[in-house]
Parts: C-alpha cells; sequence; structure tokens
C-alpha cells in the first residue's frame, strides 16, 4: 500500500517541480540510455547484465555565471546481475526493477563539461530471480524494498541541449544477506550480503539551456 502511495505522489511532485521551475526559467530536461550491472556479493563478477535508465529531471541553476546547479530526477532503472552459463542450470539472472529518485549538486566548466555527485533514493517495483547455489529458504533476509545509493557522474555536452553522460552509482545498504550452499558438497556453505553496482551511459537533453559562450572575434583595429 505505501508504494502505490509513494510512487504517483513523488511523480506528481517531479512534474509540478518541472512546471514550476519552467515557469521561474529554471531547466528540465530528460535522459535515456542504459545501465551495465552486477550485484556485489553473487559469487560472480562483471557488469553483464544490461538494464534501461531513463526519466525526466529539473535542474536549478545557481551561483557565478549559473556554473552550480542542483537536479532532481525521476528514473526507471533497471539493475541486477546476469551469468551466462554453460547450461540452464548453471546460468543465473537476477532482474531488480527500481523507480529512483536522484538528487545530485553539480559543477559545469564553460558549460560544456559538468560534475557531480549525490544519492538517490529507489524504490524496487520489481524483483524475479533464477536461483543458482541458493535456494528461497536459505535467504537470510528477503530483497530490501527499497536502495539507498551513492552517485558520481560526469557530462560532456555534445550539441545544443544535447549532453552525454557517465554515472557510477553504489548501494550504501545491503540488498539482502545470503547463505550460499556448494550444490557438490553440501558442508561447504558461505553468507555475503549483496551492494547493487552500477554503471550508466545516457543521451540527456535539457530544455532551452544557454550554449557556450562565443568568443568574439578580435575588431579590425585591433588586428593592425
Amino acid at each position: 500500500m505505501k508504494k502505490k502511495i509513494l510512487l504517483p505522489l513523488l511523480i506528481i511532485l517531479l512534474f509540478s517541480g518541472i512546471r514550476h521551475a519552467h515557469a521561474q526559467r529554471i531547466l528540465g530536461g530528460i535522459s535515456l540510455g542504459m545501465n551495465l550491472t552486477q550485484v556485489d556479493g553473487d559469487q560472480f563478477y562483471g557488469f553483464d547484465k544490461i538494464g534501461l535508465n531513463f526519466g525526466p529531471m529539473a535542474i536549478v541553476p545557481f551561483g557565478k555565471n549559473k556554473s552550480w546547479s542542483v537536479s532532481l530526477e525521476l528514473l526507471y532503472n533497471q539493475k541486477g546481475s546476469y551469468h551466462r552459463g554453460s547450461t540452464d542450470s548453471t546460468t543465473y539472472r537476477l532482474n531488480l526493477d527500481y523507480i529512483d529518485v536522484p538528487v545530485m549538486i553539480h559543477f559545469t566548466d564553460k558549460k560544456i563539461v559538468s560534475a557531480g555527485v549525490g544519492f538517490s533514493y529507489g524504490q524496487l517495483i520489481n524483483h524475479k530471480e533464477t536461483y543458482l547455489y541458493i535456494t528461497p529458504d536459505s535467504l537470510k533476509t528477503s530483497m530490501r524494498p527499497y536502495d539507498l545509493s551513492i552517485l558520481g557522474e560526469v557530462s560532456v555536452r555534445l550539441w545544443h541541449g544535447f549532453w552525454v553522460n557517465l554515472r557510477y552509482q553504489y548501494s550504501m545498504l545491503s540488498l539482502r544477506s545470503v547463505t550460499f550452499i556448494d550444490p557438490t558438497n553440501n558442508k561447504n556453505i558461505w553468507e555475503r550480503n549483496q551492494y547493487n553496482n552500477v554503471v550508466s551511459i545516457r543521451l540527456t537533453y535539457i530544455f532551452k539551456q544557454p550554449l557556450p559562450d562565443k568568443k568574439e572575434k578580435p575588431k579590425a583595429d585591433e588586428q593592425e
């Protein structure tokens, strides 16, 4: 019930913020890209699962020359893990779909390159898993219904309001605690906490964003 109330409320608040921001000449935008993800603590390594990352944002510039800004996003964010085994019984999939609300502070240099840090709250809306080396009974805790994570990113302006964005995201709290059982030796048992580990590559468009300042050509009398 809380999830059903929380998500629509977040959507309404964000879009209301974007509408108000537009009226105040504060910026709105939208991002679309992909995630390369893994879950630390699942016994596999490599960012082998691919997921979607998209949603709107509101941006509030401030400071000298508007070089600083704060952003608020509402993202559909697919995380999880994937390991391709030699057979179906040794192939592992963990699909975790979130509605994420990142809040970040950015510094933009000459309106061309930007870097930002922040944190994100994510509400888990879908969870599907193919079990491997574990059984449902071996899960010491159920999947946490939310994710708190830290973020860092670098963006480069491509053309007008289009930016290419590289973002890294990592869980601050464990998703769950799991007891693993070796199928070849039932006495070989170990426990691990699990964390989302995400690299995102995105294309962002910011509406009506000021263009980089153009250098003025020297006057004729200055060239002489």
